[in-house]
């Protein structure tokens, strides 16, 4: 298995990981916001009267 960060072959000691920096680099990542996670829309939120609309319909 390789490192994600760096492609390097991974130390049991930081697995996934090769080194400690680069396990340090993959939570800085997280912790700044670098990676998301994709979120789907749900059209149902288009329906719901209950939600602030603009006047052409669209959700704010």
């Amino acid at each position: 298995m390789a490192c994600p960060i760096c492609n390097r072959p991974t130390d049991k000691a930081y697995r996934p990981f090769c080194s400690r920096r680069c396990a340090d680099v993959d939570l800085g990542k997280w912790l700044t916001g670098s990676y998301t996670i994709p979120v789907g829309r749900d059209d149902a939120e288009d329906d719901d009267p209950d939600l602030p609309q603009d006047d052409d319909g669209k959700l704010h």
